[in-house]
């Protein structure tokens, strides 16, 4: 799944709120819900990459990249923008 696909479904979550769903529920929850996950997630990112397996740092990074893009969406802020950014600063 690419970036731009998985911001996608996000926003669809966000705009219908299907029942059962995770990423409603971070929604429902909130700003301060949504950053408190985007925290733990960095936390367990760094855990992982001083002490776990190659696997459990890239299972950890999803898991960061999904809630990130959870809080982008949150904040009305596409990946374009970021990627923009990035880009702008590679030209500096």
């Amino acid at each position: 799944m690419t970036l731009e696909k998985l911001y996608s479904l996000i926003e669809k979550r966000k705009r219908d709120l299907p029942k059962n769903s995770y990423t409603t529920s971070l929604f429902v929850g909130g700003l301060d819900r949504i950053i408190q996950k985007v925290g733990e997630e960095a936390v367990e990112v760094v855990v992982a990459a001083k002490g776990k397996s190659r696997q459990r740092v890239i299972e950890e990074f999803a898991d960061l990249l999904f809630h990130s893009l959870i809080l982008l969406s949150y904040l009305g802020i596409k990946p374009k923008e970021i990627l923009d950014e990035l880009e702008k600063r590679n030209k500096t």
